[in-house]
């Protein structure tokens, strides 16, 4: 994804690689004050997630960092997928264009995938009002791509204000359609390997001491980073392929032109001739597809900060346990809230602009009710 020099605070957000250097305040960097936060969510994802609408769900909040990227031309901004949703922030000059792209997203979840998505856009200055700030890192999993990690307590806060009814974008009108681009689903699900995928979601207590919720986090990260993989759920050889994929309806619905029928069928074609050259490992043009399925691993955006520590692990039983204990331990103390979410298989939802270049992004949840269940399970906890 290109940039611009109209894109210049973003590039200038340092680079790091190692997730265990996620806590360190240093690399983050404030948004310019004109700026917006977008807060993206699901409705009543519980529900969603209790009728098994799994796929749905997170098809919806990959479709927002789709829609609002094709809108940007493939400029670079930040964004994070939070399973049932996205936060991301954009410079004032995109506000308009933005706005169009989460209202006609809004709408089309509405509408071909019979959800309801609130969608919101936030100056930061509104932000600060509040004595929060929105910060911003970048970090690399891997040489092809970067992921933005969000400080300060504003996303949060846009979040909540979004839930309030403040600073809404309306949906479109029926039939106003998303650039959805790229996006795609045509992976399985990914049995775990260790034993369980664990999905997990830990914020500060409102009245924790920053430094105290650091060395929560950094504990826990220190813990996951000595298992096999740092705990990745998307094995070395890439997940499961199958045809025709379990997410072809969704894929067909993504698609611009035509009739519905009409693109089930194109999408039946062409996810067939990509299954041939992916299982037989057949390049074409400057597709490779033992590159692609590499990069897909190493990019696979498995844990991520958005002022919470978010997490989809593959575990024994036993690491998933320990984990527990010393969330538990660290919420006994009154510095962390946090929810967990067990199930037997991972999921993958893709965007990929251009399948020959190596930045292409990949989305991991829970394939049981991931992120939405664990921070379900936050809320229970914190009633109780």
């Amino acid at each position: 994804m290109t940039a611009t020099g109209q894109d210049s605070f973003y590039q200038s957000v340092p680079v790091f690689h190692g997730f265990k250097n996620l806590m360190d305040p240093a690399l983050y960097l404030p948004l310019p004050d004109d700026w917006l936060v977008g807060v993206a969510d699901i409705v009543d994802s519980t529900k969603a997630i209790a009728d098994k609408r799994y796929k749905a769900v997170n098809m919806a909040g990959a479709a927002v960092i789709a829609a609002v990227t094709n809108a940007l031309e493939g400029r670079e901004f930040p964004f994070v997928f939070g399973g049932d949703g996205a936060g991301f922030a954009v410079a004032p000059r995109d506000a308009d264009l933005v706005r169009d792209a989460l209202a006609s997203t809004a709408s089309w979840v509405r509408q071909d995938l019979d959800l309801a998505m609130r969608v919101a856009l936030v100056p930061v200055r509104d932000v600060r009002a509040q004595g929060l700030d929105v910060r911003v890192a970048r970090y690399a999993p891997s040489p092809y791509v970067s992921y933005a990690m969000f400080s300060g307590g504003g996303l949060g806060w846009a979040e909540s204000a979004m839930k309030r009814g403040e600073f809404t974008v309306a949906p479109a009108a029926p039939g106003t359609l998303p650039d959805l681009t790229g996006l795609s689903c045509r992976f399985e699900e990914i049995p775990a390997r260790q034993g369980q995928i664990v999905s997990v979601l830990v914020v500060p207590d409102k009245d924790a001491a920053p430094d105290a919720f650091r060395r929560v986090v950094e504990d826990v990260i220190a813990l996951v980073e000595r298992s096999p993989d740092a705990g990745r759920p998307v094995p070395s050889a890439g997940p499961p392929l199958r045809w025709p994929p379990q997410g072809l309806e969704y894929e067909a619905r993504a698609a611009h032109k035509g009739p519905l029928v009409l693109r089930r069928i194109s999408v039946l074609g062409w996810t067939l001739f990509a299954f041939v050259i992916m299982r037989f490992g057949i390049s074409v043009g400057g597709f490779v597809p033992k590159t692609y399925v590499e990069q897909a691993v190493a990019n696979s955006d498995f844990r991520k900060f958005d002022d919470a520590l978010r997490m989809v692990l593959d575990c024994t039983p036993e690491l998933a346990q320990e984990l527990e204990d010393r969330l538990a331990a660290a919420a006994a103390a009154g510095t962390i809230r946090y929810g967990v979410h067990r199930q037997d298989a991972a999921m993958m939802t893709c965007f990929t602009p251009a399948a020959s270049r190596s930045d292409h992004v990949h989305f991991i949840d829970g394939a049981r009710g991931g992120y939405a269940s664990a921070a379900t399970a936050l809320k229970a906890a914190a009633a109780s």
